[in-house]
């Protein structure tokens, strides 16, 4: 197994946010965010201490005291977003 990666770093590093082609992303309408709900862990947390990178810790907190509560409500939406993925592979 060849875990080399064959990506242009250096290309995708001087991109711009202009650069990027969002064309395929549906736009975010009301009916979106009427639906959107905002998940917060449970009470029963466990604390553990993990590597990040400096640039994604700094935007978590740039958003203010709630860094952590912020951090951990993203890994819970993207952990129950891969469960429902591998539930849908399953069912299909």
């Amino acid at each position: 197994m060849n875990n080399t990666s064959r990506t242009d770093w250096s290309r995708i590093d001087a991109m711009t946010d202009d650069d990027i082609d969002t064309s395929d992303i549906p736009p975010l309408t009301d009916e979106f965010f009427s639906k959107a709900k905002l998940k917060k862990p449970s009470s029963s947390l466990a604390t553990v201490a993990i590597r990040i990178d400096f640039e994604t810790l700094a935007w978590f907190q740039s958003k203010g005291e709630e860094a952590e509560q912020h951090m951990a409500a993203a890994l819970a939406i993207y952990a129950e977003a891969q469960k429902n993925a591998a539930n849908a592979r399953q069912s299909a």
